[in-house]
């Protein structure tokens, strides 16, 4: 049974202090034992009251006067909670959103119906708590509120009860946002039983655990993969991490989100067939989003969407430090080659600044380097050096025995993609051995030795 929640004013008679707070649903783990039953509550928060939550009464909005309906709305739909706490990101996100523009943000808390030891009992919830959120969102729209301008954010299970809010509303809200979407209960599942692109006006995605928690495949206008959307650097790889190992894959999608939010990471996704096939410098332009730049994940992803409904499904990736900001550099490094003997191998590139120094290790797979070939590599570092003094690149075969062949490089060219401000970095006739570290100082590429 769907309960209705209610707003209720109170005043502290001694303190002489206005209203109370109302907080997100706070349960534990005795709450999942025993089952909880769905209870939907809708915490607004507005620039006027962004650390202390109204809860709405889901059909007078005109008793909560810090609802405007002419402002944008911005709906924060959280997922499964196995634990009952409530989410640590819940007030990062209110506060970044309220950074974007003056709009009303509303927290939805289905926490009783989330917190469920039995998994299949949230995800059927799901529907019940999507049925009450579309009857909230079309009162908004018979007191004059455009569905165009309602913006759902879905974390997890919460990306698939947006979309059935969006299916309800007939595919009229303005957009969806799905973090990385739920995958178990959902893997086999057509387009009218989890999110996809018809559920709203844009649609956009992003993938960080797709051999687990997360949903394989695209199911927006745009799909971001964060390091291809699996496995992400700095989570646990042994289940002796405990729980880490479990969710912190998962989780990353929402810290990446905030991230980008918070503006301190731009992470560009570039358009793809496949992670591999970025990481081969395959897909290192973006030539149809010109005059534009590539997409970038995050709030303003929407400025591309006349662009990505033009080209159908879009599949974006883009790679991820471990740790905040996030962000890798990353350059398009030519290379010419003409050594007389085939090799293969891997490559280690190293930029210097002074002391400092960061290296891209371009190892996924072994590198074909023969006589007179042009060979592309994508080299991500995970520090920002501004100004490069000093390349150091090593090419390493695993040739352990016998004779060092040399490797002759004509010409080495560095592209900065993130940072197209700078200038391009040339070198000119190489003679390294294999194995073995060679230094030069980059020149303009306009130079020749």
């Amino acid at each position: 049974m769907v309960h209705w929640s209610f707003v209720f004013f109170w005043w502290d008679l001694e303190s002489g202090e206005g209203e109370s707070c109302d907080n997100f649903t706070d349960l534990n783990l005795s709450h999942c034992f025993m089952g909880t039953s769905l209870y939907v509550r809708l915490l607004l928060y507005t620039r006027s009251n962004l650390d202390c939550g109204r809860e709405l009464n889901h059909h007078y909005l005109s008793s909560q006067p810090l609802f405007n309906l002419a402002r944008p709305t911005a709906f924060v739909i959280h997922g499964y909670r196995p634990t009952g706490a409530p989410p640590i990101w819940i007030n990062h996100i209110v506060h970044l959103l309220a950074e974007q523009e003056d709009m009303n943000i509303i927290v939805v808390d289905w926490n009783k119906g989330a917190a469920n030891l039995n998994y299949f009992t949230a995800v059927t919830y799901t529907r019940e708590a999507a049925q009450n959120l579309t009857g909230f969102i079309m009162t908004m729209q018979e007191e004059g509120a455009s569905l165009s301008s309602v913006h759902l954010i879905g974390v997890s299970l919460g990306a698939h009860l947006a979309g059935f809010v969006g299916a309800n509303l007939k595919g009229k809200i303005g957009r969806i946002t799905g973090l990385d979407p739920a995958g178990p209960m959902f893997t086999s599942a057509t387009p009218e039983e989890r999110l996809d692109p018809s559920d709203a006006m844009f649609v956009d995605v992003l993938h960080t655990d797709m051999n687990s928690f997360g949903l394989r495949g695209a199911h927006g206008h745009i799909d971001f993969y964060a390091n291809g959307g699996a496995d992400q650097p700095g989570c646990p790889k042994t289940i002796f991490a405990g729980k880490s190992y479990f969710v912190c894959d998962h989780q990353r999608s929402v810290f990446l989100f905030l991230c980008a939010l918070n503006r301190t990471c731009s992470l560009t996704g570039y358009p793809c067939s496949s992670y591999s096939d970025f990481l081969d410098g395959r897909c290192l332009q973006c030539e149809a989003f010109k005059p534009a730049s590539c997409p970038v994940l995050g709030y303003d992803v929407s400025q591309w969407r006349d662009t990505l409904l033009k080209l159908g499904e879009t599949k974006v990736f883009f790679s991820t430090t471990a740790t905040l900001p996030y962000r890798k550099l990353s350059y398009r490094v030519d290379m010419v080659t003409w050594n007389q003997y085939l090799r293969w191998g891997v490559v280690y590139i190293r930029l210097h600044s002074g002391r400092n120094f960061t290296e891209a290790r371009i190892d996924h797979k072994l590198l074909r380097f023969e006589q007179y070939t042009s060979t592309r590599l994508l080299a991500q570092f995970d520090e920002d050096l501004q100004q490069v003094q000093k390349i150091s690149l090593r090419i390493s075969t695993g040739n352990v025995i016998g004779p060092r062949y040399k490797i002759r490089l004509l010409r080495i060219r560095f592209t900065p993609l993130d940072r197209p401000e700078r200038p391009l970095m040339c070198r000119f006739d190489i003679i390294m051995e294999e194995n073995m570290e060679v230094a030069f100082r980059p020149l303009p590429c306009n130079s020749h030795l």
